[in-house]
């Protein structure tokens, strides 16, 4: 729910400056800076609760915690190469092709009951996927709008 918040927020809070400021809402930059702002909000997870993280991997994915670290690297260069205009199409390809690969380990989590932040089989459960696949679905989206077709 917070990084759904959190690119809202930012999404909306980027427009109305861009307006107020430039007199235009700019809704494609609004739109990658929200998505960048959300990705770093994210990122910092990996680092934060890496332990937890790592329970969301299943058993054959091998060295967890550096795959959770990683996950978070990958999460920061992209929400760094969605303003590199060189790389900005490119970027957001490969963050739709991350979010479609890092779908399973959230339906594994909910399957197992996982509460990544207290690193426990003690989650919301299967109820959490009601609300996380329709969201990644929307990520996927807001990628493909803001950095691909460029909002207007």
């Amino acid at each position: 729910m917070k990084p759904l918040l959190i690119l809202l927020s930012v999404f909306l809070l980027s427009a109305a400056i861009n307006k107020i400021f430039r007199g235009n809402d700019e809704l494609a930059f609004s739109g990658k800076m929200a998505m960048s702002v959300m990705l770093l909000f994210t990122a910092s997870a990996h680092f934060a609760f890496n332990d937890g993280m790592a329970m969301m991997l299943p058993e054959f994915v091998p060295y967890k915690p550096q795959v959770v670290y990683l996950t978070g690297i990958i999460e920061i260069a992209a929400a760094i190469g969605l303003f590199i205009p060189a790389f900005s199409i490119l970027t957001a390809w490969l963050l739709i092709a991350f979010f479609i690969i890092i779908l399973p380990a959230n339906v594994y989590a909910a399957i197992k009951h996982i509460d990544y932040q207290k690193a426990t089989f003690k989650g919301s459960g299967l109820n959490y996927l009601w609300f996380r696949v329709p969201l990644q679905m929307l990520f996927i989206a807001w990628v493909y709008l803001s950095a691909i077709k460029n909002w207007h």
